[in-house]
Order: C-alpha cells, then structure tokens, then sequence
C-alpha cells in the first residue's frame, strides 16, 4: 500500500496561489494549524477560503492571503468574533460569501457527492438570499411545489484537516466528541492533507477506539503529515485542551507583533516561542489576572 506520509512543507508546496482551499474544524476546535502556519510561511496567496472559521482565516486574512471567504462565522469560541478576521473584513481586504451553517454542510454534501447543488431549506426568510444575490432558488418538482435554496457545492481544489491519529495510508481519526465535518471535506476536495498527532500502525486504529472513530478514509486523502501538538493553540480532544491563555494573546496583539515573534521560524522555533511566552509573558500575565 502507498505510504503517503510528508512534512508539513511538502503538504502545502502542493499548493498554488489562486486555489480554493477548504479548511477543517470548527471554530478554535481542531484545526490543521501546523499546516497553517507551513502555508504561512510560502509565498501562496489569493486563495479561495472554505471554513467554518476560526484562528486559520484570522491568520490568513492578517497576512493578506485570501481573496474570498466562505464561511457561516468565523470565531474563536472563547471570543466570539475572531479580531483580526474582523479587521481585515472592516477594511474590505477579502469578498465574503456569508451563510447559514446547514447551507455550508449541504454545500459540502453536494461536492463530495459531485453534484451541482443540493435544494436547503436553510436560508429561505432570512438575509441570506440579499447579501448573497448569486444564490438561486428551486421549486420542488412534485405536489408539494415547496421552494428551497439551491445551495452550490464548495468544490475545493484542496482541503487540510488535523486529526488524533492516522496511519501511512491516509486513514484518519477522530477521538473527540465532534468530527466537525473533516470527511466532508477531504471527499469534497480534488486532493486532501491530513496532520495528526501521531501516525500509528493501520491495526492500532481500531485496537482501543470503534471503528465508528475512523472518520477519514484513505482514498480521500492525498498526504499525511505526523504534527504533535499540530492543532495548537486550537484544541484537539481527548489530546488537549485549548490553549486559553495563549490565545487571548493571539486575539490582544497587533498582527505584525504576533507574527514576528511566533511565525517567521519553522514548527520547532514555533512551539518554542510558545514555551518561553508560557515562561515569561504569559506567567506574569496569569499573575494579574489571579490577584485578588
């Protein structure tokens, strides 16, 4: 069987400016942030943006790489409004395709499955259909003549998702309560990277977790890309929680502060900023906040 492992640098020296990129997790839950930061660190721009967003568009959009945006929010959870999403959106650096969150998933359907579109009732008596005059409606060809949206499909050139564990092949998953729809996007992509936690042996995937947790099957996935600690300062369950304290940090400094300091290096020089702000700045910082 092939061996599809590579490093996060070889994953997204696939890519090319100019693609529609989809991007898993949810919110600040289980992003592919090694991989984010490796594309960080390209020259690829002018991307196409599909997500349900959190730090991944806060970050691409400060460093000015997207062109437009898909997404039904984009937050980190914790803070509601992702800052520096909302700063680029306010100065108008992307176009946006806002819409409801079942029409994202339905969106997602209809690619994995290569249809054109899938007929929603989500959006039908909201905004959704002014703020978004390309989307088009269907009537229902049967009796009850009911019309829907007729929501696209997000094809995507390529979709990067983080999961607890894969193997070589590119099976992929998911020990968490939610899989946030990381399958559909590797399905509905034309190639798909998946980080991990940690690549393990095919037999040791269903040895302690059901089978129900191998959410990503091999044939969807182009690379496998082994990232401890990928999905940081986002969180990744059962592995490990979101870095609260870090990402206050992320979401209080300017963009041009915050990157010098923990993107210009590799993921090694990465994870040891993050360490020594943990030591310093970060220390002192939980000092004030737990003084009475």
């Amino acid at each position: 069987m092939t061996d599809k492992t590579m490093s996060a640098d070889e994953a997204v020296a696939r890519l090319e400016s100019g693609m529609t990129l989809g991007i898993g997790g949810w919110g600040s839950r289980r992003k592919p942030m090694a991989l984010i930061r490796a594309l960080l660190r390209t020259g690829i721009t002018d991307l196409t943006v599909v997500s349900y967003g959190g730090p991944d568009v806060g970050m691409l959009a400060a460093a000015g790489r997207i062109r437009k945006l898909v997404a039904a929010f984009t937050t980190l959870d914790s803070i509601p409004l992702e800052p520096h999403y909302r700063t680029a959106r306010e100065r108008g650096a992307f176009e946006l395709m806002e819409i409801d969150e079942a029409m994202f998933l339905w969106g997602l359907h209809a690619a994995a499955n290569r249809l054109p579109f899938l007929p929603v009732r989500a959006g039908i008596g909201s905004d959704v259909m002014r703020v978004n005059p390309g989307l088009r409606t269907v009537t229902s060809p049967y009796d009850d003549g009911e019309t829907f949206v007729a929501m696209p499909a997000l094809r995507m050139d390529a979709a990067l998702v983080h999961v607890n564990r894969a193997d070589r092949r590119g099976n992929g998953q998911y020990l968490g309560p939610d899989p946030y729809f990381d399958d559909l996007f590797c399905a509905a992509a034309e190639t798909a990277y998946i980080s991990c936690e940690r690549i393990v042996d095919t037999a040791e995937l269903t040895k302690e977790a059901a089978p129900q947790t191998l959410l990503i099957p091999r044939h969807t996935v182009t690379g496998v890309v082994e990232a401890p600690n990928g999905a940081h300062f986002t969180s990744c369950a059962p592995d490990y929680a979101r870095d609260e304290a870090f990402q206050r940090h992320y979401a209080t400094t300017p963009w041009p502060e915050f990157a010098e300091r923990f993107l210009t290096g590799d993921e090694h020089a990465y994870r040891s900023a993050v360490r020594a702000w943990h030591e310093g700045d970060g220390a002192e910082r939980r000092e004030k906040e737990e003084r009475p």
